[in-house]
């Protein structure tokens, strides 16, 4: 009892910190919209950071996750022994070599390579801009090895089910990045008021944070990973490469590499074709896919981690039915969710990216690209997040190959979609790069649909009948609350004009989202929604 006691106390505080993350990384990109706005340089930086980021999520959490997690705990069930401890404290250092010269060899030929790699990305016209985003990747470039290293931290910690210090150190990251942009972009500003010029400069100091909180996110780890008992030490490479711990890692990376390449390469892609496509393109989609990935992070993520151990254990015991049955329950859940906030969110789009980032640098002009973007992103809203729902379903049958390929085929779908888009018709903004993923993230779920379909044992007709109509049946109910809330922000808006970012866009949106939020409760109690009853019901047994 108290184990379980344990490991529900550690899965809140990584709640709760993830939570913590999210809001600061949103802050982060305010912050990034005050100093920057949808400058070259907001694109230059966004440009920069993306390229060691990109290696971060594909090599060092996949290999942690994936890889050496697993091998370390098959590692611990034999660590009684004192030749087991030795042999666990081996893999470590070996594992430690290995991300270490790995990482620090690919830095290398980054930064050499930097001017060539930003090519890629920008428009080649622009001299100016190509030095200045060479400049932030060199800088940024590092970074790669202080979070491989904390990742390689992280495994050690929640090998040993200790979870907490690495779900704080995102938060940490995202603190010393506001914080190096509004201290050090005075430094080295100072005297000189050419907005370009403090532009500029405040990219560098945001570069400066992000090598910082690298460094930090690793160094606040390390006390907590000697605590635990485990230590470890540079070795030869020869021992590093032989040694049958980190052999057994790569073995086991290197297929999953594939499908999450698929994944992650969207960005890449889709960033090159927002570089060419004009200047603001790239940033105003970050922001617009940080607003997204808020509202995802809040109950998506949460919803799609909590069912897949329940999920695992219905297939395990082959309780097909109480299996089907969950699936169809989580996924009207998450239309339940998503659906209405997409309609919100299209109705009130220019006020919550207002009320966000307007401010400084942040442009009526940076508000309307950013606005674009949004409504196309947004409109992928309920795709994405099914696609969180119905993965699951699979992982828990021990099938990792079908949402791999469903990926694949929706990475290709996002890319010939955007390339048309940029190629054929490009007005400007960012409308058809983020069409092109949402269209991009339907066609993945239809993927996963077909594939579901294998499972003799599902009724897959049932879960995809019953979620097409009851998503169908929120649409409309969407529609009409949205009728009694446009006339109310329509009749606000003018009242709360010009009295600053908060009253003036903060007021408008909460009584207007109010408004929509009565109107859509009310239409649910009269249409007796089935999943709002569920809800009821579980709330007043506990």
């Amino acid at each position: 009892m108290s184990k379980t006691k344990s490991l529900l106390s550690a899965g809140l505080s990584l709640s709760f910190f993830t939570l913590c993350s999210r809001i600061l990384g949103l802050v982060r990109e305010m912050t990034k919209a005050a100093f920057l706005g949808t400058s070259k340089y907001a694109d230059a930086f966004g440009i920069a950071f993306m390229i060691p980021n990109l290696l971060r999520r594909l090599f060092a959490e996949n290999a942690i996750s994936v890889a050496f997690i697993p091998t370390f705990k098959g590692y611990l069930e034999d660590s009684e022994s004192s030749e087991g401890r030795q042999t666990i404290r081996d893999f470590l250092s070996a594992t430690l070599t290995l991300i270490t010269f790995l990482t620090t060899c690919v830095v290398l030929l980054g930064i050499l390579l930097t001017p060539l790699i930003v090519r890629i990305f920008l428009d080649n016209s622009d001299k100016a801009l190509l030095s200045e985003t060479s400049i932030l990747t060199r800088i940024m470039f590092p970074y790669l090895v202080v979070i491989s290293i904390a990742a390689f931290f992280q495994g050690i910690l929640n090998g040993v089910k200790i979870f907490s210090p690495s779900g704080f150190t995102p938060v940490l990251f995202n603190t010393v990045v506001i914080a190096a942009t509004y201290i050090l972009t005075p430094l080295l500003t100072k005297n000189i008021g050419d907005s370009e010029f403090r532009a500029q400069m405040a990219a560098r100091a945001m570069s400066i944070g992000v090598i910082s909180g690298g460094c930090i996110q690793a160094l606040f780890q390390l006390p907590f990973v000697l605590k635990t008992g485990w230590t470890f030490h540079f070795t030869t490479l020869r021992k590093a490469f032989t040694n049958p711990g980190t052999r057994r890692v790569m073995k086991l990376i290197v297929p999953t590499i594939i499908g999450m390449a698929a994944y992650q390469l969207n960005d890449v892609v889709s960033t090159a074709l927002a570089g060419k496509a004009g200047t603001g393109i790239v940033s105003s989609l970050q922001y617009s896919l940080r607003l997204q990935e808020l509202i995802l992070g809040i109950f998506a993520v949460s919803i799609g981690t909590v069912i897949l151990p329940d999920l695992s254990g219905l297939a395990k015991k082959e309780l097909w039915s109480d299996f089907n049955e969950m699936l169809v329950q989580a996924a009207k859940i998450m239309a339940l969710i998503s659906i209405p906030i997409t309609f919100l969110s299209l109705l009130c789009g220019q006020e919550i990216i207002s009320l966000v980032y307007k401010s400084k640098k942040f442009t009526d002009e940076s508000v309307r690209l950013t606005l674009v973007a949004f409504r196309m992103h947004i409109a992928g809203l309920f795709f994405i997040a099914l696609n969180r729902i119905i993965s699951p379903a699979f992982y828990a049958q021990g099938n990792t190959k079908s949402p791999t390929v469903a990926g694949i085929i929706g990475f290709a779908v996002n890319i010939a979609l955007a390339l048309a888009v940029v190629l054929l018709h490009n007005d400007g903004t960012g409308a058809g790069i983020a069409l092109a993923l949402s269209i991009a993230s339907f066609t993945n779920t239809v993927a996963l649909f077909i594939f579901l379909k294998k499972n003799q044992n599902l009724d897959v007709k049932a879960v995809t009948l019953g979620t097409i109509f009851y998503a169908l049946k929120l649409v409309l109910l969407s529609i009409l609350a949205c009728i009694p809330a446009f006339f109310v922000r329509k009749a606000l808006l003018p009242v709360f004009e010009g009295h600053g970012r908060l009253i003036g866009f903060g007021l408008p949106f909460a009584i207007t989202a109010i408004c929509y939020g009565v109107a859509g409760i009310a239409l649910l109690v009269i249409t007796k929604d089935e999943i709002v009853k569920v809800i009821v019901k579980k709330i007043r047994r506990r």
